[in-house]
């Protein structure tokens, strides 16, 4: 089993950035990907970022892309997911998700472990 702890959320005004951690234990060394989703409320869940565990490959949902930037710390098997120039529209719950194989990174479904959840608001 593995166990995702995500923090970092928060209030931030528009233009703002946050930076999100996810600490992954338990059984990690099975990971090929690390993910980020949210979900905000009465939306379906929506891919955010991915980064593969061996070759630090990285990849953007559309509406993240030049202000997201995913990193990761092999170490301590954390990923980080630093937010800049904040918008009302990123408000939502962020989840960290852990892929065991290969496949489409977008897709919710493709990931076997997720953390609990780190909310997220954005203010005009």
């Amino acid at each position: 089993q593995v166990q995702l702890v995500e923090s970092g959320g928060g209030l931030v005004q528009a233009g703002g950035s946050l930076r999100l951690s996810c600490a992954a234990s338990g059984r990690t060394f099975s990971t090929y990907a690390m993910g980020w989703f949210r979900q905000a409320p009465g939306k379906e869940r929506e891919f955010v970022a991915a980064i593969t565990w061996g070759g630090g490959g990285k990849y953007y949902g559309d509406s993240v892309k030049g202000r997201f930037t995913i990193s990761r710390d092999n170490v301590k098997n954390t990923v980080y997911l630093q937010m800049n120039s904040l918008k009302p529209e990123d408000t939502a719950v962020y989840y960290c998700a852990l892929k065991s194989y290969g496949g489409p990174y977008y897709s919710p479904g493709e990931y076997d472990y997720w953390g609990q959840g780190t909310q997220v608001t954005v203010s005009s």
